[in-house]
């Protein structure tokens, strides 16, 4: 059976965006574009209920609830008052327009967010290539291409294939990100993607330093790479997801 927990006190922000919401995902620790959600509803202070599916039950749950719910039986499903919410960036970019934060100000903020956000989804982007995932056949059904991280990271060859990861496909978006963020006029002002107020691309950015292994250890990984340093540093020193951070509620 699916995990189902609660979570918060409802606020403000739930008013906000009226009510308190549910999210469906997969029982995949802190990680995947799942928690980015949870990382916003953590920071705004949104009370929230999390029901987690492991992987050997999923293939079954896709099949009647989820699919029920979406119709592309993809993840994370979120509802709210009856509503369902789907594709887990534009729902990023719906909570942050309910909250009146998040999203930037100007044309110009909101472009600069949504840019670094897509580079986000660049750096997970889905293969096409087929590699037999053995126990991971839920996850393979989850996102039947998969993303540069899953291929590598699960991958039966991990040993090569993810340090390969880690030298090419990694580097090189780790590189992209690092030269816009500080070559950009409003991302030099710091710590964040447009400067000194966060958006929901800090939230997407953040998750992939973590999926990716970067936030741990001292931040080693992103030595080479300060102003990604800062933007972890500054969105892990929020007093939400600092406490966020050192809760049970963060798995890993």
């Amino acid at each position: 059976m699916p995990s189902t927990k609660s979570y918060g006190i409802p606020s403000a922000a739930n008013k906000a965006i009226g009510g308190e919401p549910t999210i469906h995902y997969l029982d995949f620790a802190s990680r995947g574009r799942g928690q980015v959600v949870r990382l916003l509803w953590e920071d705004a202070g949104i009370a929230y209920t999390d029901i987690r599916y492991d992987f050997d039950e999923y293939p079954e749950y896709k099949k009647t609830v989820i699919a029920e719910k979406n119709p592309t039986t993809t993840l994370p499903v979120i509802e709210l008052n009856g509503k369902v919410l789907t594709q887990s960036y534009a729902i990023l970019r719906h909570f942050a327009r309910q909250l009146g934060e998040y999203d930037g100000e100007t044309e110009e903020e909101k472009y600069l967010a949504d840019m670094i956000c897509d580079i986000g989804s660049d750096c997970k982007r889905v293969l096409n290539d087929v590699t037999d995932l053995g126990a991971l056949s839920a996850f393979v059904d989850l996102f039947p291409g998969r993303t540069l991280f899953v291929n590598a990271f699960f991958s039966p060859d991990k040993d090569e294939a993810y340090p390969k990861h880690q030298e090419t496909d990694r580097n090189r978006f780790l590189k992209a990100l690092e030269t816009h963020l500080s070559s950009h006029d409003l991302s030099r002002q710091g710590p964040y993607v447009i400067g000194k107020e966060v958006t929901y691309a800090d939230l997407v950015i953040y998750q992939v330093m973590h999926d990716e292994s970067l936030t741990q250890d001292g931040r080693k990984g992103l030595q080479e790479y300060p102003r990604l340093k800062q933007l972890v540093d500054a969105f892990e020193d929020r007093p939400n997801v600092k406490k966020f951070l050192e809760s049970e509620r963060y798995l890993g």
